[in-house]
Parts: C-alpha cells; sequence; structure tokens
C-alpha cells in the first residue's frame, strides 16, 4: 500500500510539473518583480531612450520587454511627429520590413508539417522559373550586362529559408546585385503595391545567381521567393493566408501589409538623417514613399512588406518562446520550431552568428558581447525594428524605431544590455 501511494504520489507531481513545463503564456503585463526582474533597474531603459530622444538622434522609441509571458516593459518615449510636438504612442504601426521574413518562414513551416513540401528539395519544383539556375561569372558595370556559368546544383527550399540560395538583394546588396535586378525591374518588395509578386518571382528566377547555392550567406529576396510558394502550396493571396493561418488565431489585430483606411493615423512618421546627421522627415527612400502602408496594394512582399505594432509581434514572439502555441492555438509543433531556430548553415558564418529558417541564431561568440544566451534567435527590420527570443530566461524583447539611416544605432547595443541588467533572478523560468 505504502509503495502504491507513494507511486501516486509522485505520478500526481510529474503531471503537475510537466503540465507547468508545456504551459503556455498569454502575454499580461505584470509587474518586474513577479518574474524575476527589478523595477527600479528597468527605469535605467527610461533614460535611456529618453536621452536618445531628447538629443533627437532618434525622435521616438518604443520598447517591449516580456518574462514568461509577463510584460515588463512596454513604454513609448519621444516624438512621432516632430513638427507638431505630437508624442508617440505605444500602440503606433510601424514598418518592420525584413521582420516580415521570420513570418513568412513560419508561414511556410505550417504547410510542411502538413506535408506539402521537402526542405531539401528544389525550388524549381514548385516554380519552374527557377530550373537549370545560373551563376554570375563576370560583370560590366558600364551597362550592367553579365555572363554566367552554371549551377552546381540546384537552389533548395532549405538555402531559400537560410539565405544561402545566392539570391541577392536590389538597392542594398552588393552593386552587381543592385545593377542587375534594377536593370529587370526587380523590387526589393517595398513600395511597389501595383505589381504582382509572381511576376516579379517568376522574372527573378531567370537572372543568375550570386554564387553557387550553399556557399555563403547573402541576404537576399529569398524569402520572398518564399512568400511566392506559400501562395502555390495554399491556393491563396499571402496577405489572405496570413490573416487566416496566423494573425486571426494569434490575435494579432493590427499587422498588415496595407493598412486598413481606418488606422492609416496609426501609422508612425518615417525619419531619416541630413547630410549633418539630423534627424529629419523622410522622404522616398528605396523607390518608394513613406507612406506606402497606407495605399491600396497587389504585391506582397514575403520579405519586407508588413508593418505592425510592438505588442502584435510580441504575440507572434511569445508563440514561438511557447514551442509554436499561442492562447490555445498551435501554429506548429515544438519539434518544428527547434528546428527552425537551430543553426541550418553549418560551418557558413552570419557575421559572428548562424543562421536557421527564417532566424538569426546566438553563438557563444556573440552571446560573450551583452550576454544574450548561445542559442537565442533575432532579427530586425530596415527602418529601425530590432528583435530577439531567449528561450533560457523566457524573453522577448522588441526595440522600434522609425529611422533610417541612423548614425546613432548603437541605442539598440544599449538596449540589449539594460534588459539584462534588470534580470535579478536567472533561476527562472
Amino acid at each position: 500500500m505504502r509503495h502504491i501511494l507513494l507511486s501516486l504520489v509522485f505520478s500526481c507531481c510529474f503531471i503537475f510539473t510537466y503540465a507547468q513545463k508545456i504551459k503556455t503564456p498569454v502575454l499580461q503585463e505584470a509587474k518586474p518583480e513577479t518574474v524575476g526582474m527589478s523595477t527600479e533597474r528597468l527605469q535605467r531603459l527610461d533614460r535611456v531612450l529618453e536621452e536618445y530622444a531628447a538629443k533627437n538622434y532618434v525622435p521616438g522609441a518604443i520598447a517591449l520587454i516580456a518574462r514568461n509571458g509577463k510584460i515588463v516593459y512596454h513604454k513609448a518615449v519621444g516624438l512621432n511627429d516632430t513638427d507638431t510636438k505630437t508624442p508617440l504612442k505605444r500602440d503606433a504601426i510601424m514598418r518592420v520590413a525584413s521582420q516580415t521574413k521570420a513570418i513568412t518562414s513560419i508561414g511556410l513551416m505550417m504547410l510542411y508539417e502538413e506535408g506539402k513540401f521537402l526542405l531539401d528539395e528544389p525550388i524549381s519544383k514548385y516554380i519552374p522559373a527557377f530550373r537549370n539556375p545560373k551563376v554570375l561569372a563576370k560583370f560590366n558595370p558600364q551597362d550592367s550586362s553579365f555572363t554566367t556559368v552554371p549551377a552546381r546544383q540546384e537552389v533548395t527550399i532549405r538555402q531559400l529559408l537560410t539565405h544561402t540560395s545566392g539570391i541577392g538583394y536590389p538597392a542594398i546588396g552588393t552593386k552587381e546585385a543592385s545593377a542587375i535586378y534594377a536593370k529587370h525591374h526587380i523590387s526589393s518588395g517595398i513600395g511597389t503595391p501595383n505589381a504582382k509578386l509572381a511576376d516579379a518571382m517568376n522574372a527573378l528566377g531567370t537572372l543568375p545567381l550570386m554564387h553557387q547555392p550553399g556557399e555563403r550567406f547573402t541576404y537576399g529576396l529569398s524569402t520572398d521567393v518564399l512568400g511566392y510558394l506559400i501562395e502555390i502550396l495554399s491556393g491563396q493571396p499571402l496577405d489572405v493566408y496570413f490573416q487566416k493561418r496566423i494573425f486571426e488565431p494569434l490575435g494579432m489585430k493590427d499587422t498588415y501589409f496595407y493598412l486598413p483606411a481606418e488606422k492609416h493615423n496609426r501609422l508612425a512618421i518615417l525619419y531619416a538623417e541630413d547630410a549633418g546627421k539630423n534627424t529629419i522627415k523622410a522622404k522616398a527612400r528605396l523607390g518608394a514613399g513613406p507612406d506606402y502602408p497606407n495605399v491600396k496594394g497587389t504585391y506582397f512582399s514575403g520579405g519586407a512588406g508588413l508593418s505592425s505594432t510592438t505588442y502584435d509581434y510580441a504575440i507572434f514572439l511569445q508563440m514561438l518562446l511557447n514551442g509554436g502555441e499561442y492562447n490555445g492555438k498551435r501554429l506548429l509543433g515544438p519539434a518544428t520550431v527547434k528546428l527552425m531556430t537551430t543553426n541550418q548553415i553549418g560551418e557558413v558564418n552570419q557575421g559572428d552568428n548562424k543562421f536557421g529558417l527564417g532566424f538569426g541564431i546566438t553563438t557563444a561568440k556573440s552571446s560573450a558581447k551583452f550576454g544574450i544566451p548561445e542559442g537565442s534567435f533575432d532579427w530586425g527590420g530596415y527602418f529601425g525594428t530590432t528583435y530577439w527570443v531567449d528561450p533560457t530566461n523566457g524573453i522577448v524583447a522588441l526595440l522600434y524605431t522609425q529611422k533610417t539611416p541612423n548614425s546613432y544605432g548603437n541605442l539598440s547595443d544599449k538596449f540589449r544590455a539594460q534588459v539584462y541588467q534588470a534580470i535579478t533572478d536567472l533561476n527562472l523560468p
């Protein structure tokens, strides 16, 4: 009898512990002390953000920090409009640009879990324009003409997810990629509302790769190709797929390619710098006017097209931290999340970091800089947004500004330092 009772007690304890372990937090605001962080120490972040805004290094910024599903910091500082002195609000909608890539990657891997494709299949199986790829050999800067050599292999879906496909970026890529793409009217995915993703990606498939597939990390339009692959596999436009399969289930109510009219006034103003590094309101950049999210469009860039709030995107990141589930809605299995946030590029490097399937992966070398643990995953966007997820400490952190270029970009590094100095209990979660 005693043995049976002990077994029952052990079983109950195991079930309770397991239930606690698999519990998937829903974001709620709470005092920092409830999750091993310090209110007083987080006030240091107030001072840092306020200093950058007061000096007009950035007009304003929004920061959100959550631990174990508890939002311990969510503040906006500075101005949205420097002319009218209108304060920036924490629910402002901001252009997240390349943070779109994570959402596209998750959307694609949901189809992977449904058996729609395999990671090492050639993309040409689904988009024939990419069949028999060529690699750039010689480039003439005078007229953007070029010669090619055959690629040693077809581009795979895994290589697209890891940016090792050889596809570059227009405008912000190498001079060769920028010139070739410009000559053939391939856009960055921003500011082309009247185009069609299918047309652009089929045209891209006929152009040379910047290097042999799998050879190295080259940031580019790979995720835009994956956005088109989602359309092919799902039979839906990318905006509809995102809305039905990701945004609605998670409760992301402020994330769009093109904002509905009633939310136009919440789009944050975009800023740039003049020759003297003074902050000024932005004009057209990368061929796009600064208010491009406030138009109606048919081009859905899986690599750069979305705008969102810090809270909406924090929901998306918390879902990943939860192992693919949020508020009872499961988008991915935990094994797939683990796969996506594990090094997928082998000995190839992405700066000091590695890269998974859609995310930068913190290495021991980069961990030593700010204390973000090895295995954390991250990315950011062109217009001054950044995020990371730290599974070791249960952290989701986001910092949004709307300024590019920005000579004072070390704010994001200071933000990282401020988050970790505010932790008082490393034994959580």
